[in-house]
């Protein structure tokens, strides 16, 4: 199995992204800088960043440091936790002069202000430390009582008289933010530091309260030659947070999400969607790992070393370790024959999203385990085979499932699909004209000689009802969408539906499932869910006949009859007339109601 975790190792050709990373940081004329790393939830940015952090290291005169300002949510202010993460590092990893000592001395009692700064924030109170300290002075000592009064802190009145005195009332602390970034220019130059280097991680997981904390922290020491900044997130939930925090003014075609990002964010580094070739390197290459252990590094060097030839025609082939390798060369060709199966399939379905791809592999490793603890070994191709037709079709999948098991295994109508006689199936023949599900049924191996029975049941968890935890491993834009078309409103249902080309085939399915959960377990279904599912249902061909079966899964008495002409329309745009009318006639005799709506939309 592989860690779900970032690594150091390149598997995904990161290199001229590290490069350019590196490249703005080292340079002199650009700094300071603040450099964005966007991408996707399960992209790589981690990753990636990692390995740059790794290479800059190798210089003593470098610091680099990481801060994740989600394990601080809920626990202290995301401004001071930065700022004291920072000072934290060079303390512990520089050997200080008595100078620099007072030096970072004075730094921490500022740290300290800030953060009596960032409770007035929560009180209502406009302390901003990159931007509001002008507006402190002119706060009154019983405003600042009144105001936190009002909130119903439990912090006692002496407390607060004495603390905001103390504050406030000298001209020292007013010109705070001028002193901390002298000091802190100072503190770099006495302890040698050439380049400060923050990689700021999992931003995007962060309440947009903490989001623009964070943000707002970065401006403070973008003044400092030397220090880089670098934040790995997807930007689209960064200008979310920013939007919300800062809701546009009517009339005004700014986009302030992406006017406020543009000016923290001076570099954006962009990690595009994993391609074919780049899906085959990388499962290749986990795979690899896997099975040689040993022989595992030099085999990736020399794979590597070949791949910088021609990076752009690169295809790993049988041919390429012919002979190189003799010993384990029949292992590395079934990984790349088990590599090349599942590429073209999960590139598209997945998005090419590492992550994604990962875990699917993790799932194979650890049912091909189970089985050995039970003393069968299951082909890992024909397992492959079934699981990619578990994440992105289930619903055959499913059918396919209760079809094996009455059939001791051996199920009739995958015999007959892969012998293509169509004409012939009766409970898969609503993926007939499915494209995606004709294409699996081709890929090597044949199903129709394996018993199945082994194979799903070590895939049982996939069989039950479908339930909330499909959901729980949504990326951060999925999980927007899926909320948006469960809200109930028009707005925030057409927004969802704007974003359906963002989404991989693999989440897009689950957000459908969500729906169909939601539709399952309603005592009546109401206009707004169905308007969500069959909108859903409508964005993708891929989504065409899973939005078939799970109408063919409803009573026609839980039908109304405003949902006819919206079926009606999606049979259109599906191609999917003749289910359409099958399922009308259907619903007509289990619900009368529905008749003359359903021959009005038929004429």
């Amino acid at each position: 199995m592989w860690r779900d975790s970032e690594t150091n190792i390149d598997l995904l050709d990161f290199d001229y992204l590290i490069g350019i990373t590196k490249d703005i940081i080292i340079n002199d004329d650009l700094s300071p800088s603040s450099i964005g790393v966007y991408g996707d939830w399960g992209s790589g940015k981690s990753s990636l960043i990692e390995m740059t952090l790794s290479e800059l290291s190798i210089n003593k005169d470098y610091l680099c440091l990481k801060f994740n300002g989600w394990l601080f949510e809920g626990y202290e202010d995301a401004k001071t936790a930065l700022i004291g993460t920072i000072l934290d590092e060079i303390n512990k990893e520089k050997k200080l002069t008595s100078k620099a000592k007072e030096v970072i001395e004075r730094l921490y009692k500022n740290v300290d202000f800030f953060k009596l700064a960032s409770k007035g924030v929560k009180y209502g109170l406009d302390f901003l430390i990159t931007g509001g300290i002008g507006t402190i002075a002119d706060i009154t000592l019983q405003s600042v009582v009144g105001k936190v009064k009002e909130k119903g802190s439990n912090v006692s009145e002496d407390e607060i008289k004495g603390a905001i005195s103390t504050a406030f009332s000298s001209k020292e602390i007013r010109t705070n933010l001028k002193l901390f970034q002298k000091d802190f220019a100072e503190l770099l130059a006495k302890t040698k530091i050439k380049r400060l280097v923050v990689f700021i991680d999992e931003l995007d997981r962060c309440n947009p309260d903490t989001i623009l904390e964070t943000l707002e922290a970065i401006r403070l020491f973008l003044f400092a030659e030397g220090t880089s900044f670098i934040i790995g997130a997807d930007e689209r939930q960064v200008m979310y947070a920013v939007r919300k925090k800062f809701p546009e003014i009517k009339g005004n075609k700014i986009d302030i999400g992406k006017e406020y990002l543009e000016k923290i964010i001076q570099y954006p580094v962009k990690i595009p969607q994993l391609g074919v070739h780049e899906v085959q390197f990388y499962i290749m290459c986990l795979l690899l790992k896997h099975e040689l252990k040993d022989k595992y590094e030099e085999v990736l060097k020399f794979i590597q070393d070949e791949r910088k030839k021609d990076f752009l025609n690169f295809k790993m082939s049988f041919g390429l370790i012919e002979g190189k390798f003799p010993d384990i060369e029949g292992k590395i060709k079934d990984v790349i024959a088990l590599a090349n199966q599942l590429s073209a399939v999960l590139s598209k379905g997945l998005n090419g999203n590492p992550r994604h791809c990962k875990r699917f592999l993790n799932s194979l490793s650890m049912r091909i385990t189970m089985a050995k603890i039970k003393g069968i070994d299951l082909d890992k191709k024909v397992l492959s085979k079934l699981m990619l037709l578990e994440y992105l079709k289930d619903n055959v999948f499913k059918e396919l499932g209760e079809m094996q098991s009455l059939e001791n295994g051996l199920p009739e109508e995958i015999k007959l699909i892969e012998g293509d006689k169509w004409d012939k199936i009766e409970k898969l023949k609503l993926w007939k004209d499915d494209d995606w599900f004709r294409n699996w049924s081709k890929i090597e191996p044949k199903l129709s000689t394996t018993n199945l029975q082994p194979y799903f049941y070590f895939t049982r968890e996939s069989l039950q009802l479908r339930n909330t935890t499909e959901t729980q491993q949504l990326s951060i834009e999925a999980e927007n969408v899926l909320t948006g078309l469960l809200s109930g409103g028009d707005s925030a249902r057409e927004e969802a539906l704007k974003k359906a080309k963002q989404i991989s085939d693999f989440e897009a399915l689950q957000i459908l499932n969500a729906i169909i959960t939601e539709i399952e377990t309603a005592s009546e279904i109401s206009a707004d869910l169905f308007k969500s599912f069959i909108s859903w249902g409508s964005t993708r061909d891929e989504l065409y006949t899973e939005t078939i079966v799970c109408l063919n899964a409803v009573p026609g008495n839980n039908i109304k009859v405003s949902f006819i002409p919206r079926i009606n329309q999606f049979g259109s745009v599906a191609n999917k007339t003749t289910e359409i009318i099958e399922l009308f006639e259907k619903w007509q005799k289990d619900n009368p109601k529905l008749k003359t709506a359903i021959s009005n939309e038929l004429k």
